[in-house]
C-alpha cells in the first residue's frame, strides 16, 4: 500500500491481511478499504476491537473497484428510497466510495434504524450519506459541492497528507514544552482578527481576516518574523465574517496548501463573503487581493467539523469546536496542547444569550487554563437593553416609518443580523404588530439565508422546528422579495409604497446598502435603522455620530453630496456580540474557571476596561495585547 505510517501498520497487523486492499487517512480519521464483499458486512467485531484499542475513528469501506457503476447505482438507490422521501440529487465521490443523497425528508430516506442505508450499501456497495434538500436553492452550496466532487481525487490525497502530518511524528524536534501566541491582527481593534499559535512542533493560525473599514491597515501582520507561510500547519476559522475569514484565500495565493478547519456552514458563508469582497473591490475600482481561483483553493482545503467533534490537527494539538452563539456555524475553539500540557479556549465572537437564530454560547469544557475572549462591547458602559426590548424597538421603528409612508433601510451583515431581523419581522407580522409589508433583501443576504435553511441543525430549537415544518419557515415568508439587479434596486427606491429593505454591507462600507442610502436618505419619511456594530471609521459609525452630509465618489471623481434627512435609529441589543454584562457573566459561568484571560477584538479602551474588571472580579491574570505583541501562555 506504500507510505504507511506506524499507526496504520499497527492497525493492519491486527486485521486479516488478505481482507484489506488499502488504508488511507481522512484528516485524523482512518479509512480502510476491502474488496471482500462478505467481510465488508461481517467485520464489525474486528473494527470495534481496533477502535477500542487505538481510540481513533476507523471506518471500513468498500474498495472503489467493487462499487456499482454510477448509473446503475443511482437507479437502485431511487428504487430503494420511497418516492415520498423526495430524492432530489444523487452525487458520487468515487475515490472514497461515498454517495451523497439529497432528500426533502431525510428520515424517510434513512429508514427505520438506518435500514434503507444498509440496503443501499448491500445492493450497490456505495456508502450512502443522506442530506436534507435545502428549502431555498443556493448557488454557492451547489458550487462548493461541485468543486469538492470535481476535485475528489485531489481531496482524497490531500486528506491523506493531513493525516500523515498528524500521525507521522514530530517534525521539528521536541526540546521543551511551551506555547506562544502572536497577535497579528484584532488586538485592541475590531477587524483583521488573526492569532498565531506556536509550540515547539506546531504553527497554527486562529482566524485570518480583513478590516474593511481601514484601507491603510486592512490586513494581518503576516510579515512578523515568527510567521512563515511555508511552515504553517493549519488554519482554524471560528466564523465566516470577513474580519475573521477574509484574508484566508490570500494564504493560498501565496502557496499555502494545508487545511482550514471550521463548521460546514462557516465554509459556505465564508466562500460567499470572499466572492462578494472581490466583487465590491472591483466595483470600487480597486484591484482585488485574490481571485475566485484562490477562493476555490480555500474550499478544496477545508475540513469541516461538527460541534463537539474532537480531532487532532498536528502531533501536539487537538481541537474541538463549540457553539459560540454569534452567527450560523460560529465556533469557540478548544485547543488541547501536548499530552495534557495546557488547554486554551478561543471564543472568536460570542453571544452568551439566546436569540431567534441561535442558542447561547457553550460554557462547559473538559479543561481550560487560558481563555482568549472578545471584547467588542467590553467597555464599562457597553450594556445593551434586553433582547425583548430591542425586538420591540425595531418593530416600533419600522412601524412608525411604514405609517409615515416611508421606507425602512436596515443595513445588515449578510450573515447573522439579516436573518435575525427577518425572523423578528416575520413574527411581528404574524402577530399583527406590523402590517403585511414587503421585505426586500439585497446583496448576498438571499444566498446566506439559503445557507441558513440548509443547516437547521445549527440553529435554535424553535427556528429549527419552524424550518422543518416549512409553512412556518420565516425565510420562506410571502412578504420577502429578492432584489437581484440594479434595475430592480432602482424600482424599489422609486416605488411610492412603504417597505423594509435589508441590504449589505452592515456598516455602509460598499455594497447595495450604500446605493439605497443615496436614493432614500434625503426623504424625511424614510428611516435608516442600524442593528449591528459600526466599526471605527465606517460611514455607518460617522452617521451614528451625527454626520448629516456625506460624499461619495467614483474612482476619485464625480463627487456627489447627500444630505441625511431621513430618521436615523440605532437599535441596541440586536448585536450578535455579548455586551459587558454578558461577557462578565460568561466569565462567571465558564467551567472550569480559567487561570488567565487574554482580551482581544475590541476598541482599545474597551479591551483595557474589560481586562481590568476581569482581573479585579475573578482574580485572573489578564492581558490586553497590542498588535504584534507575543504572549507566552505557558
Amino acid at each position: 500500500m506504500g507510505n504507511e505510517s506506524k499507526i496504520i501498520k499497527a492497525i493492519l497487523n491486527r486485521l486479516p491481511a488478505e481482507k484489506i486492499s488499502d488504508a488511507k487517512f481522512e484528516g485524523a480519521n482512518i479509512v480502510l478499504y476491502t474488496k471482500d464483499k462478505e467481510y465488508l458486512f461481517n467485520s464489525y467485531k474486528d473494527i470495534k476491537s481496533i477502535v477500542d484499542e487505538f481510540k481513533k475513528r476507523i471506518e471500513l469501506r468498500p474498495d472503489p473497484e467493487i462499487c456499482f457503476d454510477q448509473e446503475a447505482a443511482q437507479k437502485k438507490i431511487k428504487s430503494i428510497i420511497p418516492e415520498e422521501a423526495g430524492v432530489k440529487e444523487v452525487l458520487f465521490d468515487p475515490p472514497r466510495s461515498l454517495v451523497i443523497i439529497e432528500a426533502e425528508k431525510p428520515g424517510l430516506a434513512i429508514g427505520k434504524q438506518g435500514s434503507l442505508l444498509n440496503e443501499i450499501k448491500e445492493n450497490t456497495f456505495w456508502v450512502p450519506i443522506i442530506r436534507r434538500e435545502p428549502p431555498i436553492k443556493s448557488k454557492i452550496i451547489e458550487g462548493i459541492r461541485k468543486v469538492l466532487f470535481v476535485e475528489s481525487d485531489y481531496r482524497k490525497k490531500f486528506l491523506d497528507k493531513v493525516g500523515h502530518r498528524v500521525y507521522d511524528g514530530w517534525l521539528r524536534g521536541r526540546k521543551e514544552e511551551w506555547i506562544r501566541v502572536s497577535h497579528l491582527g484584532g488586538a485592541r481593534q475590531v477587524g483583521r482578527s488573526c492569532l498565531f499559535l506556536h509550540t515547539p512542533e506546531s504553527r497554527i493560525l486562529l482566524d485570518c481576516g480583513v478590516d474593511v473599514t481601514n484601507d491603510s491597515e486592512a490586513y494581518p501582520h503576516l510579515e512578523a518574523p515568527e510567521f512563515n507561510i511555508n511552515e504553517l500547519d493549519a488554519v482554524i476559522l471560528t466564523h465566516s465574517h470577513l474580519d475573521h475569514s477574509g484574508f484566508i484565500p490570500y494564504l493560498f495565493k501565496f502557496g499555502y496548501k494545508g487545511p482550514i478547519y471550521c463548521t460546514e456552514p462557516t465554509r459556505d458563508v465564508a466562500s460567499l463573503l470572499a466572492l462578494d469582497f472581490v466583487k465590491i473591490m472591483r466595483n470600487e475600482g480597486k484591484e482585488p487581493i485574490y481571485t475566485q481561483d484562490d477562493i476555490k483553493e480555500m474550499v478544496k482545503h477545508t475540513i469541516t467539523l461538527d460541534y463537539d467533534e474532537v480531532t487532532d490537527i498536528t502531533p501536539d494539538v487537538r481541537i474541538t469546536l463549540y457553539n459560540a452563539g454569534h452567527i450560523l456555524g460560529s465556533s469557540m475553539v478548544h485547543l488541547h496542547v501536548g499530552n495534557g500540557f495546557h488547554n486554551i479556549v478561543y471564543t472568536g465572537d460570542l453571544k452568551f444569550g439566546p436569540t431567534k437564530l441561535l442558542e447561547a454560547a457553550e460554557t462547559k469544557f473538559p479543561r481550560v487554563e487560558s481563555l482568549i475572549i472578545e471584547s467588542t462591547y467590553g467597555g464599562r458602559n457597553n450594556n445593551l437593553p434586553p433582547k425583548r426590548e430591542a425586538d420591540e424597538a425595531l418593530i416600533n421603528s419600522v412601524k412608525e416609518t411604514i405609517e409615515n409612508g416611508g421606507k425602512a433601510l436596515v443595513p445588515v451583515l449578510g450573515s447573522g443580523r439579516a436573518q435575525e431581523v427577518m425572523a423578528i419581522v416575520d413574527e411581528a407580522i404574524k402577530q399583527g404588530k406590523l402590517p403585511d409589508v414587503t421585505i426586500y433583501v439585497d446583496g448576498i443576504v438571499w444566498d446566506i439565508t439559503a445557507i441558513h435553511s440548509a443547516y437547521p441543525e445549527f440553529l435554535s430549537r424553535d427556528l429549527k422546528r419552524k424550518i422543518f415544518s416549512m409553512d412556518e419557515n420565516p425565510f420562506l415568508s410571502k412578504s420577502i422579495n429578492r432584489v437581484g439587479s440594479n434595475k430592480e434596486r432602482k424600482s424599489v427606491i422609486e416605488d411610492e409604497g412603504p417597505c423594509i429593505i435589508l441590504a449589505t454591507s452592515g456598516m455602509l462600507v460598499g455594497g447595495p446598502s450604500v446605493e439605497y442610502l443615496k436614493g432614500l436618505c434625503e426623504n424625511p419619511k424614510n428611516s435608516l435603522i442600524f442593528v449591528s456594530y459600526q466599526g471605527e471609521g465606517s460611514l455607518g459609525r460617522r452617521i451614528q455620530g451625527g454626520e448629516r452630509e456625506v460624499r461619495f465618489s467614483s474612482n476619485g471623481k464625480n463627487v456627489e453630496t447627500y444630505q441625511i434627512k431621513c430618521r436615523v435609529d440605532t437599535i441596541d441589543g440586536l448585536s450578535g456580540h455579548s455586551d459587558r454584562r454578558q461577557l462578565m457573566s460568561y466569565l462567571r459561568n465558564i467551567k472550569p474557571r480559567p487561570k488567565k484571560a487574554i482580551i482581544v477584538h475590541g476598541e482599545s479602551s474597551r479591551v483595557l476596561n474589560l481586562a481590568s474588571s476581569i482581573h479585579k472580579t475573578y482574580r485572573m491574570e489578564t492581558y490586553a495585547p497590542r498588535n504584534l505583541d507575543v504572549i507566552r501562555i505557558k
